[in-house]
Protein backbone atom coordinates (compact mmCIF):
# COMPACT_ATOMS: atom_id res chain seq x y z
CA UNK A 1 0.00 0.00 0.00
CA UNK A 2 2.84 2.35 0.84
CA UNK A 3 4.57 1.53 -2.43
CA UNK A 4 1.46 2.39 -4.40
CA UNK A 5 1.11 5.71 -2.59
CA UNK A 6 4.76 6.56 -3.18
CA UNK A 7 4.36 5.67 -6.83
CA UNK A 8 1.43 8.03 -7.15
CA UNK A 9 3.35 10.79 -5.40
CA UNK A 10 6.30 10.29 -7.72
CA UNK A 11 3.95 10.36 -10.73
CA UNK A 12 2.34 13.55 -9.49
CA UNK A 13 5.71 15.20 -8.90
CA UNK A 14 6.95 14.09 -12.30
CA UNK A 15 3.89 15.64 -13.90
CA UNK A 16 4.26 18.86 -11.94
CA UNK A 17 7.99 19.05 -12.58
CA UNK A 18 7.94 17.84 -16.17
CA UNK A 19 9.91 20.91 -17.51
CA UNK A 20 12.97 19.63 -15.65
CA UNK A 21 13.17 16.65 -18.02
CA UNK A 22 14.03 18.79 -21.07
CA UNK A 23 14.79 22.39 -20.03
CA UNK A 24 18.52 21.82 -19.53
CA UNK A 25 18.89 20.02 -22.84
CA UNK A 26 16.89 22.73 -24.62
CA UNK A 27 18.98 25.53 -23.11
CA UNK A 28 22.28 23.80 -23.88
CA UNK A 29 21.19 23.19 -27.47
CA UNK A 30 19.93 26.78 -27.90
CA UNK A 31 23.13 28.23 -26.39
CA UNK A 32 25.34 26.15 -28.72
CA UNK A 33 28.61 26.91 -26.99
CA UNK A 34 30.35 23.92 -28.59
CA UNK A 35 29.16 24.62 -32.12
CA UNK A 36 31.02 26.66 -34.76
CA UNK A 37 30.67 30.42 -34.48
CA UNK A 38 28.06 30.95 -37.20
CA UNK A 39 25.91 28.02 -36.04
CA UNK A 40 26.20 29.20 -32.44
CA UNK A 41 25.12 32.72 -33.40
CA UNK A 42 22.23 31.33 -35.46
CA UNK A 43 20.99 29.25 -32.55
CA UNK A 44 21.24 32.13 -30.13
CA UNK A 45 19.40 34.46 -32.48
CA UNK A 46 16.61 32.08 -33.56
CA UNK A 47 16.23 29.61 -30.66
CA UNK A 48 17.40 31.08 -27.35
CA UNK A 49 14.50 33.50 -26.80
CA UNK A 50 11.73 31.08 -27.94
CA UNK A 51 13.20 28.25 -25.83
CA UNK A 52 13.28 30.49 -22.75
CA UNK A 53 9.67 31.59 -23.36
CA UNK A 54 8.53 27.97 -23.83
CA UNK A 55 10.22 26.80 -20.63
CA UNK A 56 8.76 29.73 -18.68
CA UNK A 57 5.35 28.98 -20.19
CA UNK A 58 5.61 25.34 -19.10
CA UNK A 59 6.36 26.25 -15.48
CA UNK A 60 3.59 28.85 -15.40
CA UNK A 61 1.16 26.40 -17.01
CA UNK A 62 1.80 24.00 -14.14
CA UNK A 63 1.11 26.78 -11.66
CA UNK A 64 -2.03 27.87 -13.55
CA UNK A 65 -3.26 24.27 -13.63
CA UNK A 66 -2.91 24.00 -9.86
CA UNK A 67 -4.85 27.25 -9.44
CA UNK A 68 -7.78 26.04 -11.57
CA UNK A 69 -9.52 24.60 -8.51
CA UNK A 70 -9.76 28.05 -6.90
CA UNK A 71 -10.85 29.91 -10.03
CA UNK A 72 -14.48 31.07 -10.19
CA UNK A 73 -14.91 30.31 -13.91
CA UNK A 74 -12.75 27.20 -14.45
CA UNK A 75 -13.85 26.49 -18.01
CA UNK A 76 -12.99 29.97 -19.29
CA UNK A 77 -9.72 29.90 -17.39
CA UNK A 78 -8.66 26.64 -19.04
CA UNK A 79 -9.56 28.13 -22.41
CA UNK A 80 -7.38 31.11 -21.53
CA UNK A 81 -4.42 28.79 -20.90
CA UNK A 82 -4.76 27.23 -24.34
CA UNK A 83 -5.23 30.68 -25.94
CA UNK A 84 -2.05 31.85 -24.22
CA UNK A 85 -0.10 28.95 -25.74
CA UNK A 86 -1.64 29.72 -29.12
CA UNK A 87 -0.56 33.38 -28.83
CA UNK A 88 2.94 32.29 -27.81
CA UNK A 89 3.18 29.98 -30.83
CA UNK A 90 2.10 32.80 -33.14
CA UNK A 91 4.61 35.11 -31.46
CA UNK A 92 7.47 32.61 -32.01
CA UNK A 93 6.48 32.16 -35.66
CA UNK A 94 6.28 35.93 -36.06
CA UNK A 95 9.71 36.23 -34.42
CA UNK A 96 11.32 33.83 -36.90
CA UNK A 97 9.62 35.46 -39.85
CA UNK A 98 10.41 38.90 -38.47
CA UNK A 99 14.15 38.20 -38.55
CA UNK A 100 14.02 37.57 -42.30
CA UNK A 101 11.66 40.51 -42.74
CA UNK A 102 14.13 42.74 -40.89
CA UNK A 103 16.99 41.61 -43.15
CA UNK A 104 14.87 42.25 -46.25
CA UNK A 105 13.68 45.63 -44.94
CA UNK A 106 17.25 46.59 -44.03
CA UNK A 107 18.49 45.72 -47.53
CA UNK A 108 15.62 47.63 -49.16
CA UNK A 109 16.25 50.62 -46.91
CA UNK A 110 19.99 50.62 -47.72
CA UNK A 111 19.30 50.43 -51.47
CA UNK A 112 16.77 53.25 -51.17
CA UNK A 113 19.18 55.29 -49.06
CA UNK A 114 21.95 54.89 -51.63
CA UNK A 115 19.50 55.89 -54.35
CA UNK A 116 18.41 58.96 -52.39
CA UNK A 117 22.05 59.89 -51.72
CA UNK A 118 23.08 59.53 -55.38
CA UNK A 119 20.07 61.43 -56.71
CA UNK A 120 20.51 64.06 -53.99
CA UNK A 121 24.16 64.63 -54.89
CA UNK A 122 23.27 64.81 -58.58
CA UNK A 123 20.44 67.27 -57.88
CA UNK A 124 22.76 69.33 -55.69
CA UNK A 125 25.35 69.47 -58.47
CA UNK A 126 22.64 70.57 -60.90
CA UNK A 127 21.52 73.25 -58.45
CA UNK A 128 25.07 74.62 -58.15
CA UNK A 129 25.56 74.53 -61.93
CA UNK A 130 22.23 76.21 -62.64
CA UNK A 131 22.48 78.71 -59.79
CA UNK A 132 24.27 81.43 -61.87
CA UNK A 133 21.70 81.07 -64.67
CA UNK A 134 18.86 81.25 -62.15
CA UNK A 135 20.47 84.34 -60.63
CA UNK A 136 20.76 85.95 -64.08
CA UNK A 137 17.15 85.08 -64.89
CA UNK A 138 16.00 86.60 -61.60
CA UNK A 139 18.08 89.72 -62.25
CA UNK A 140 16.62 89.93 -65.74
CA UNK A 141 13.06 89.77 -64.38
CA UNK A 142 13.81 92.39 -61.75
CA UNK A 143 15.47 94.69 -64.28
CA UNK A 144 12.63 94.25 -66.76
CA UNK A 145 9.97 95.06 -64.16
CA UNK A 146 11.93 97.70 -62.22
CA UNK A 147 10.83 101.35 -62.39
CA UNK A 148 14.51 102.35 -62.57
CA UNK A 149 16.13 102.01 -66.04
CA UNK A 150 19.05 99.93 -64.84
CA UNK A 151 19.94 98.84 -68.36
CA UNK A 152 20.37 102.47 -69.43
CA UNK A 153 22.45 103.20 -66.31
CA UNK A 154 24.74 100.23 -66.94
CA UNK A 155 25.11 101.05 -70.65
CA UNK A 156 25.90 104.69 -69.86
CA UNK A 157 28.64 103.74 -67.39
CA UNK A 158 29.97 101.09 -69.77
CA UNK A 159 30.08 103.57 -72.65
CA UNK A 160 31.94 106.10 -70.51
CA UNK A 161 34.48 103.41 -69.63
CA UNK A 162 34.92 102.53 -73.32
CA UNK A 163 35.45 106.17 -74.28
CA UNK A 164 37.90 106.65 -71.41
CA UNK A 165 39.92 103.60 -72.49
CA UNK A 166 40.04 104.73 -76.15
CA UNK A 167 41.02 108.30 -75.41
CA UNK A 168 43.59 107.14 -72.81
CA UNK A 169 45.28 105.04 -75.47
CA UNK A 170 45.11 107.88 -78.03
CA UNK A 171 46.26 110.77 -75.83
CA UNK A 172 48.90 108.94 -73.78
CA UNK A 173 51.85 109.88 -76.13
CA UNK A 174 50.82 113.56 -76.11
CA UNK A 175 50.45 113.64 -72.31
CA UNK A 176 53.78 111.83 -71.81
CA UNK A 177 55.60 114.30 -74.08
CA UNK A 178 53.95 117.30 -72.42
CA UNK A 179 54.78 116.22 -68.86
CA UNK A 180 58.30 115.15 -69.87
CA UNK A 181 58.96 118.63 -71.30
CA UNK A 182 57.53 120.28 -68.18
CA UNK A 183 59.36 118.15 -65.62
CA UNK A 184 62.46 117.33 -67.63
CA UNK A 185 62.18 113.66 -66.70
CA UNK A 186 61.47 110.70 -68.94
CA UNK A 187 58.01 109.47 -67.86
CA UNK A 188 56.75 106.02 -68.80
CA UNK A 189 53.32 105.35 -70.28
CA UNK A 190 52.46 102.96 -67.42
CA UNK A 191 52.77 105.78 -64.89
CA UNK A 192 50.52 108.07 -66.95
CA UNK A 193 47.75 105.76 -68.16
CA UNK A 194 46.02 105.00 -64.85
CA UNK A 195 45.61 108.60 -63.61
CA UNK A 196 44.85 109.71 -67.20
CA UNK A 197 42.13 107.06 -67.48
CA UNK A 198 40.49 108.23 -64.22
CA UNK A 199 40.70 111.87 -65.31
CA UNK A 200 39.15 111.17 -68.72
CA UNK A 201 36.39 109.05 -67.16
CA UNK A 202 35.28 111.99 -65.00
CA UNK A 203 35.52 114.33 -67.99
CA UNK A 204 33.24 112.11 -70.10
CA UNK A 205 30.74 111.64 -67.24
CA UNK A 206 30.71 115.42 -66.74
CA UNK A 207 30.08 115.90 -70.47
CA UNK A 208 26.94 113.74 -70.26
CA UNK A 209 25.88 115.55 -67.10
CA UNK A 210 26.11 118.95 -68.86
CA UNK A 211 24.22 117.57 -71.85
CA UNK A 212 21.47 116.21 -69.58
CA UNK A 213 21.13 119.55 -67.78
CA UNK A 214 20.96 121.39 -71.10
CA UNK A 215 18.18 119.11 -72.40
CA UNK A 216 16.18 119.52 -69.16
CA UNK A 217 16.44 123.29 -69.41
CA UNK A 218 15.17 123.14 -73.00
CA UNK A 219 12.19 121.04 -71.90
CA UNK A 220 11.36 123.52 -69.13
CA UNK A 221 11.93 126.51 -71.48
CA UNK A 222 14.03 128.38 -68.94
CA UNK A 223 15.83 130.96 -71.08
CA UNK A 224 18.42 131.99 -68.48
CA UNK A 225 19.34 128.39 -67.74
CA UNK A 226 19.42 127.56 -71.43
CA UNK A 227 21.90 130.34 -72.14
CA UNK A 228 24.13 129.52 -69.16
CA UNK A 229 24.21 125.78 -69.74
CA UNK A 230 24.55 126.37 -73.51
CA UNK A 231 27.74 128.34 -72.94
CA UNK A 232 29.05 125.57 -70.69
CA UNK A 233 28.16 122.97 -73.31
CA UNK A 234 30.08 124.93 -75.97
CA UNK A 235 33.12 125.02 -73.69
CA UNK A 236 32.80 121.28 -73.08
CA UNK A 237 32.50 120.74 -76.83
CA UNK A 238 35.64 122.79 -77.43
CA UNK A 239 37.65 120.95 -74.76
CA UNK A 240 36.65 117.50 -75.93
CA UNK A 241 37.09 118.28 -79.62
CA UNK A 242 40.41 120.04 -79.12
CA UNK A 243 42.09 117.62 -76.76
CA UNK A 244 40.33 114.29 -77.31
CA UNK A 245 38.58 113.93 -80.64
CA UNK A 246 41.27 115.90 -82.49
CA UNK A 247 43.88 113.38 -81.36
CA UNK A 248 41.54 110.62 -82.48
CA UNK A 249 41.17 112.19 -85.95
CA UNK A 250 44.96 112.81 -86.18
CA UNK A 251 45.49 109.10 -85.54
CA UNK A 252 43.30 108.44 -88.61
CA UNK A 253 45.20 110.85 -90.93
CA UNK A 254 47.61 108.14 -92.22
CA UNK A 255 44.60 106.06 -93.18
CA UNK A 256 43.18 109.01 -95.14
CA UNK A 257 46.56 109.78 -96.74
CA UNK A 258 47.04 106.33 -98.25
CA UNK A 259 44.21 107.03 -100.73
CA UNK A 260 45.69 110.34 -101.97
CA UNK A 261 49.26 111.40 -102.68
CA UNK A 262 48.58 115.11 -102.03
CA UNK A 263 46.18 114.71 -99.08
CA UNK A 264 46.44 117.47 -96.51
CA UNK A 265 43.66 117.79 -93.94
CA UNK A 266 44.66 121.01 -92.17
CA UNK A 267 43.56 122.33 -88.80
CA UNK A 268 40.10 123.42 -89.99
CA UNK A 269 39.29 120.04 -91.53
CA UNK A 270 40.61 118.23 -88.47
CA UNK A 271 38.48 120.30 -86.09
CA UNK A 272 35.43 119.99 -88.35
CA UNK A 273 35.70 116.21 -88.55
CA UNK A 274 36.33 116.06 -84.79
CA UNK A 275 33.21 118.14 -84.14
CA UNK A 276 31.07 115.94 -86.38
CA UNK A 277 32.44 112.84 -84.65
CA UNK A 278 31.58 114.35 -81.27
CA UNK A 279 28.03 115.16 -82.38
CA UNK A 280 27.57 111.72 -83.90
CA UNK A 281 28.81 109.78 -80.88
CA UNK A 282 26.92 111.94 -78.39
CA UNK A 283 23.70 111.78 -80.43
CA UNK A 284 23.80 107.99 -80.83
CA UNK A 285 24.62 107.29 -77.20
CA UNK A 286 22.21 109.95 -75.91
CA UNK A 287 19.11 108.80 -77.74
CA UNK A 288 19.87 105.12 -77.17
CA UNK A 289 20.56 105.00 -73.43
CA UNK A 290 22.28 108.08 -71.99
CA UNK A 291 19.07 110.18 -71.94
CA UNK A 292 17.61 107.73 -69.37
CA UNK A 293 20.79 106.61 -67.58
CA UNK A 294 22.45 110.00 -66.99
CA UNK A 295 19.65 111.50 -64.79
CA UNK A 296 19.73 108.42 -62.54
CA UNK A 297 23.51 108.66 -62.17
CA UNK A 298 23.28 112.39 -61.33
CA UNK A 299 20.50 111.74 -58.79
CA UNK A 300 22.61 109.11 -57.03
CA UNK A 301 25.73 111.32 -57.04
CA UNK A 302 23.76 114.25 -55.64
CA UNK A 303 22.40 112.07 -52.84
CA UNK A 304 18.74 112.80 -53.63
CA UNK A 305 17.80 109.14 -53.86
CA UNK A 306 15.81 107.40 -56.55
CA UNK A 307 12.11 107.93 -55.80
CA UNK A 308 10.64 106.38 -58.90
CA UNK A 309 7.54 104.32 -58.08
CA UNK A 310 5.73 101.94 -60.35
CA UNK A 311 2.40 100.27 -59.62
CA UNK A 312 2.69 96.52 -59.55
CA UNK A 313 -0.17 94.17 -60.19
CA UNK A 314 1.76 91.24 -58.71
CA UNK A 315 4.41 90.99 -55.99
CA UNK A 316 8.00 91.01 -57.13
CA UNK A 317 9.63 87.63 -57.44
CA UNK A 318 12.24 87.00 -54.77
CA UNK A 319 15.46 85.23 -55.57
CA UNK A 320 15.82 81.75 -54.13
CA UNK A 321 19.20 80.03 -54.27
CA UNK A 322 17.57 76.63 -54.84
CA UNK A 323 14.59 75.71 -56.98
CA UNK A 324 11.17 74.70 -55.69
CA UNK A 325 11.50 71.27 -57.32
CA UNK A 326 14.70 70.59 -55.38
CA UNK A 327 13.09 71.62 -52.08
CA UNK A 328 10.03 69.46 -52.81
CA UNK A 329 12.25 66.47 -53.65
CA UNK A 330 14.28 67.07 -50.48
CA UNK A 331 11.11 67.17 -48.38
CA UNK A 332 9.82 64.00 -50.04
CA UNK A 333 13.12 62.22 -49.40
CA UNK A 334 13.02 63.33 -45.76
CA UNK A 335 9.52 61.89 -45.36
CA UNK A 336 10.64 58.63 -46.99
CA UNK A 337 13.67 58.36 -44.71
CA UNK A 338 11.46 58.91 -41.66
CA UNK A 339 8.95 56.31 -42.84
CA UNK A 340 11.68 53.80 -43.72
CA UNK A 341 13.34 54.35 -40.32
CA UNK A 342 10.07 53.74 -38.48
CA UNK A 343 9.42 50.60 -40.51
CA UNK A 344 12.96 49.33 -39.94
CA UNK A 345 12.66 49.98 -36.19
CA UNK A 346 9.31 48.17 -36.08
CA UNK A 347 10.68 45.09 -37.89
CA UNK A 348 13.65 45.02 -35.49
CA UNK A 349 11.79 45.58 -32.20
CA UNK A 350 8.38 43.92 -32.62
CA UNK A 351 9.36 40.25 -33.31
CA UNK A 352 11.31 39.66 -30.06
CA UNK A 353 8.87 41.78 -28.06
CA UNK A 354 6.01 39.56 -29.18
CA UNK A 355 7.75 36.51 -27.69
CA UNK A 356 8.41 38.43 -24.47
CA UNK A 357 4.78 39.61 -24.41
CA UNK A 358 3.58 36.00 -24.84
CA UNK A 359 5.65 34.94 -21.82
CA UNK A 360 4.38 37.91 -19.79
CA UNK A 361 0.81 36.89 -20.61
CA UNK A 362 1.46 33.59 -18.79
CA UNK A 363 2.52 35.53 -15.69
CA UNK A 364 -0.51 37.82 -15.86
CA UNK A 365 -2.80 34.84 -16.40
CA UNK A 366 -1.50 33.27 -13.21
CA UNK A 367 -1.73 36.48 -11.18
CA UNK A 368 -4.91 38.15 -12.44
CA UNK A 369 -6.51 35.63 -14.78
CA UNK A 370 -6.20 38.09 -17.69
CA UNK A 371 -3.77 38.83 -20.52
CA UNK A 372 -1.76 42.03 -20.41
CA UNK A 373 -1.03 42.14 -24.16
CA UNK A 374 -3.24 41.38 -27.13
CA UNK A 375 -1.10 39.61 -29.73
CA UNK A 376 0.12 39.89 -32.40
CA UNK A 377 1.63 43.38 -32.64
CA UNK A 378 1.36 44.77 -36.17
CA UNK A 379 2.90 48.21 -35.68
CA UNK A 380 4.62 50.25 -32.99
CA UNK A 381 1.27 51.94 -32.34
CA UNK A 382 -0.18 48.57 -31.29
CA UNK A 383 2.64 48.19 -28.77
CA UNK A 384 2.05 51.68 -27.38
CA UNK A 385 -1.69 51.06 -27.18
CA UNK A 386 -1.13 47.73 -25.41
CA UNK A 387 1.14 49.28 -22.77
CA UNK A 388 -1.14 52.29 -22.18
CA UNK A 389 -4.45 50.38 -22.00
CA UNK A 390 -5.59 48.04 -19.26
CA UNK A 391 -5.25 44.24 -19.32
CA UNK A 392 -7.21 42.38 -21.98
CA UNK A 393 -9.70 39.85 -20.67
CA UNK A 394 -8.47 36.47 -21.85
CA UNK A 395 -7.14 38.05 -24.97
CA UNK A 396 -10.63 39.21 -25.97
CA UNK A 397 -12.11 42.71 -25.76
CA UNK A 398 -14.71 43.38 -23.14
CA UNK A 399 -18.31 43.61 -24.29
CA UNK A 400 -21.22 45.49 -22.86
CA UNK A 401 -24.70 44.12 -22.47
CA UNK A 402 -27.75 46.13 -21.50
CA UNK A 403 -29.05 45.58 -17.96
CA UNK A 404 -32.80 45.60 -17.61
CA UNK A 405 -34.37 46.88 -14.41
CA UNK A 406 -37.80 45.27 -13.92
CA UNK A 407 -40.66 47.60 -13.08
CA UNK A 408 -42.82 47.19 -10.00
CA UNK A 409 -46.11 45.36 -10.34
CA UNK A 410 -49.03 47.63 -11.17
CA UNK A 411 -46.99 50.51 -12.48
CA UNK A 412 -47.82 52.11 -15.79
CA UNK A 413 -44.20 52.81 -16.87
CA UNK A 414 -41.32 50.37 -17.48
CA UNK A 415 -37.74 51.64 -16.98
CA UNK A 416 -34.75 50.28 -18.84
CA UNK A 417 -31.16 51.37 -18.03
CA UNK A 418 -27.98 50.51 -19.89
CA UNK A 419 -24.46 50.46 -18.56
CA UNK A 420 -22.02 52.51 -20.65
CA UNK A 421 -18.73 50.93 -21.67
CA UNK A 422 -16.05 53.44 -20.75
CA UNK A 423 -13.03 53.89 -18.51
CA UNK A 424 -15.17 54.44 -15.41
CA UNK A 425 -16.57 50.94 -15.81
CA UNK A 426 -13.06 49.51 -15.68
CA UNK A 427 -12.51 51.36 -12.39
CA UNK A 428 -15.64 49.82 -10.82
CA UNK A 429 -17.58 53.03 -11.29
CA UNK A 430 -20.53 52.05 -13.49
CA UNK A 431 -22.00 54.88 -15.46
CA UNK A 432 -25.62 54.45 -16.46
CA UNK A 433 -27.21 55.96 -19.51
CA UNK A 434 -30.34 57.99 -19.57
CA UNK A 435 -33.51 56.40 -18.27
CA UNK A 436 -35.92 55.56 -21.06
CA UNK A 437 -39.63 55.32 -20.23
CA UNK A 438 -41.87 53.11 -22.34
CA UNK A 439 -45.61 53.80 -22.21
CA UNK A 440 -47.67 50.67 -21.59
CA UNK A 441 -51.16 50.36 -22.76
Amino acid sequence: MLNENSSLVKLAFSILLFPTFFQEAFLVFAWGSEDPFWIMMGKRVFLLLPVGAIILGCWLTVACSLSVIIRPDRQEYVKSIFLTWWDLGKAIASFWGGVFKFVFTLGTALVGLVKVAVLGIWSLIQEFVLMPFRLLANMGRNVATSPIPWIAVVLTLFWCLIEAVIFTYVTTPLVVDTFSNITGDNLTETMIRIPLFIFLLFVILGSYAVLSTFVNSLEKKEVTTIIGVGVIEVVVLFVEVMFLYREFVDALVPWFAQYSQTFELGIVGTLAISTFVWFGIRSISWFLFAAHGTPIIMTVIQGKGVNLVQERTAPAATYKPVSQDFMAALKKDKEWITQAGDELLATFVLPPLQVVAGAINFCMLLVSGQHLFKLPFETMADLSAATSSGPATNGRPETTEPVAIPAQAGSEDRAVATVADDDSFNHNEPKFGGLQHVKTH
